[in-house]
């Protein structure tokens, strides 16, 4: 079973250009507000109409705009968990999980039903409304519904963003159960890139409409291809470079000369990145890839410290972003304008693009 999409939609300002295949497994499409996720989601279910292009699952097209197929959404076998749930407020949650049993014997639905339910864990609430429900209990009726008809796919949108932080990891583990038990594709929507890494294997990331990586998340987080991208993924230590031909590169807005593994080397690359949590201090024994700096500012966590350093041969560049747990410093932990010699291990560099140029 495979899920086909290559479809165009003209959008204000853009054009959204997208092709993706997924099978079995769970795909996260990352992006940042207003890049195209939601309505990719929407095309794929046939609540929007593509300007062109083709959709197809399990071998039957549902769209193809030069045939002019476009099967509508009862027909496509597909799951939807919408952002906010949209559940209707006037039925209970007996019977927003039966809006998706239309077209079948009362009996085979009220077992479906129960069945339903009890996956869900909303068993002794079939009968209460949506208003009469918590965040986390409409989200559990919302994906009832969503699975009662048996999709084939399963497409979800945003589906935490309603939830307070300790409702939102409970959740997320719940999916990450339903999820691993579902034997249909399944596309998850989010610009939460810790909570896509958790529960996709597979990403694609749409950047103003267009598909600009895609791939097994390791290689993406680790190895960001644009600029864009790896601020997505959270890397804020980012400098523009200039080749020095013997194998570094000058960072120009740190002050320092690095040295990268010869794998790392991409052409038409503009910067260089390195995520805070690999930065660490520079010991007696290392001898390239040096960074002095004084500390400008710290902004503790419960578990670990954020340490902006300013490094000493720049004027005009930018911090350094360093996160490291509490327990690296001991008592009394970093101060305002210390002095730090650190490290940036040529393994964990990458150079990127900035596909704006």
């Amino acid at each position: 079973m495979s899920l086909i999409v290559d479809i165009e939609r003209n959008l204000p300002g853009f054009r959204l250009t997208v092709s993706l295949k997924t099978g079995s497994g769970t795909l996260g499409l990352l992006g940042p507000s207003g890049s195209g996720k939601s309505m990719t989601l929407r095309c794929i279910a046939g609540l929007e109409r593509p300007t062109a292009g083709r959709i197809s699952l399990a071998g039957q097209v549902l769209f193809d705009a030069a045939k002019g197929i476009n099967l509508p959404p009862q027909r496509r076998r597909i799951g939807f968990l919408f952002q906010h749930y949209a559940l209707f407020p006037n039925l209970t949650v007996s019977g927003n999980i039966a809006m998706g049993l239309r077209g079948i014997g009362r009996k085979e639905q009220a077992g479906i039903i129960g069945e339903m339910v009890a996956l869900v864990k909303l068993e002794g609430l079939e009968n209460r409304y949506p208003r009469q429900l918590s965040g986390g209990q409409q989200q559990r009726a919302a994906l009832a519904r969503a699975l009662a008809p048996r999709p084939q796919v399963l497409l979800l949108d945003e589906p935490f963003s309603a939830l307070d932080n300790h409702l939102r990891g409970e959740m997320e583990q719940e999916v990450a159960v339903l999820l691993g038990n579902f034997h249909g594709a399944a596309v998850f929507v989010s610009h939460n890139t810790e909570e896509v890494y958790r529960l996709c294997p597979d990403l694609l990331v749409l950047e103003n409409g267009k598909v600009t990586a895609v791939g097994p998340r390791e290689g993406i987080f680790s190895n960001p291809p644009t600029l864009a991208i790896a601020r997505m993924m959270g890397c804020q230590n980012l400098s523009r470079i200039r080749n020095k031909n013997d194998g570094r590169v000058e960072a120009l807005d740190w002050g320092c000369c690095l040295r990268l593994p010869a794998a790392t080397v991409i052409a038409g690359a503009s910067h260089i990145g390195i995520y805070g949590n690999h930065i660490r201090p520079a010991g007696n024994g290392d001898g390239e890839n040096i960074l002095e700096g004084r500390v400008v500012n710290i902004i503790e966590a419960p578990h670990y410290v954020t340490i902006s350093v300013k490094p000493a041969k720049t004027v005009d560049g930018g911090c350094l972003k360093i996160i490291w747990p509490k327990e690296m410093w001991g008592k009394p932990g970093p101060q305002k304008q210390q002095s730090l010699k650190l490290q940036l291990p040529p393994e964990k560099i990458f150079l990127i693009r900035d596909l704006r140029y």
